[in-house]
């Protein structure tokens, strides 16, 4: 644009047109000077072994990814890890949403840090949207006193579609946090009620947090939860809501009179604690040591173990199963179309699924030869 000063006006003033203006960007500036380096898996393990946080962090975000190659390098971490786990004491907490898991355990971790010692890793497992896939991770929040202690170590993750709202690689995780020097887990999970079965099986003692006032009896008696429950434990009992909480824990003992005994052998307890006002932490953590003292005493500890470790390991094939039909390039090629039909109403579904599984076979007889 031209300066008015230039016109004829005024002879003998001149303005110049200026400085073209510069890239916000340093033209100097090299990318590969700020690229991180990868760790090795042995870099990587022999962080961990000696309590690094972050590199903790970074495998931990390593596991969870499902980058093949990721995977692979994640699993050599994994089996490195594991001559150091199986060394913790594993906690599963549940409840229904809004019955105070985490202020419940922001109270938790504190008292068993300042009685017990040690280091907790708390694993708190966030929902995700069935229609964007996002979470929230926001569960670390709810936990400012613990949050702050250098002892701690808490990780949010998602379920990103996992059965019993615990997260896909949250055993895994476990092992690293275990190889790390954690001594306590923690596993919060999102609370959905009859699918806990994913927690239970990775977890020593099974903690479900109830609230007073959500039904009576029978509606305890229907309640599949509580039958995996090693314990249940009644929030908010504080000011008015305390003779409902008692009242709410008589209900919930005599429901448990009609379920069969555990094969530990141990009849679940049932208190009354309020996390806000951190009574009754004291007796909740008394109960859970007096349950780990006797399955130790008569085997249950470690044959739970043991049961734990072959749940998984048919865990582990049917997702290796799953992942290997859904990533076969003939089926991807296939599958849009078999769906066209099932809706077209041509197949069934069921005739279907077994046209895809027989391409799949046949598939893999032809790589074999």
């Amino acid at each position: 644009m031209e300066h008015p000063e230039n016109s004829e006006e005024y002879k003998g003033l001149t303005v110049n047109s200026g400085v073209a203006q510069p890239s916000i960007i340093n033209p100097y500036l090299s990318r590969n000077r700020f690229k991180r380096r990868e760790m090795s898996a042995a870099e990587m393990v022999e962080g961990i072994v000696k309590g690094d946080v972050t590199i903790l962090s970074q495998a931990v975000t390593l596991v969870e990814s499902v980058n093949p190659r990721h995977q692979s390098k994640a699993q050599e971490v994994i089996e490195k890890c594991l001559p150091y786990s199986g060394h913790s004491v594993r906690i599963g907490i549940s409840g229904v949403p809004g019955a105070g898991k985490s202020t419940s355990i922001d109270m938790f971790g504190c008292h068993v840090l300042d009685n017990y010692g040690g280091k907790l890793a708390v694993l708190a497992i966030d929902p995700s949207s069935e229609r964007t896939k996002g979470s929230i991770l926001g569960d670390k929040t709810r936990m400012e006193k613990l949050s702050v202690r250098k002892e701690s170590f808490i990780r949010p993750s998602p379920t990103a579609g996992s059965l019993g709202g615990v997260a896909r690689k949250t055993r895994e995780t476990i092992i690293l946090c275990e190889a790390a020097g954690y001594d306590k887990i923690f596993v919060e999970t999102v609370g959905v009620g009859q699918s806990e079965t994913a927690c239970h099986s990775m977890v020593d003692f099974f903690l479900l947090i109830q609230l007073a006032g959500t039904g009576d009896e029978l509606q305890g008696i229907k309640r599949g939860i509580m039958e995996i429950s090693d314990g249940i434990v009644i929030n908010k009992c504080d000011g008015n809501n305390v003779d409902k909480c008692q009242m709410a824990a008589t209900n919930f003992r005599n429901a448990l009179h009609f379920f069969p005994m555990p094969e530990s052998g141990w009849l679940p307890k049932v208190l009354c604690y309020s996390g806000f006002y951190g009574t009754g932490i004291k007796e909740i953590w008394d109960m859970i040591y007096q349950y780990l003292d006797f399955v130790k005493a008569n085997g249950y500890f470690d044959y739970r173990r043991n049961e734990q470790s072959k749940y998984w390991m048919y865990e582990s094939i049917n997702e290796h199963l799953k992942n290997s039909f859904y990533n076969n390039q003939l089926i991807a090629d296939q599958l849009l179309g078999a769906e066209q039909k099932v809706l077209q109403g041509k197949k069934t579904s069921f005739a279907a699924a077994k046209d895809l599984l027989d391409m799949y076979y046949q598939s893999l007889r032809q790589c074999d030869k």
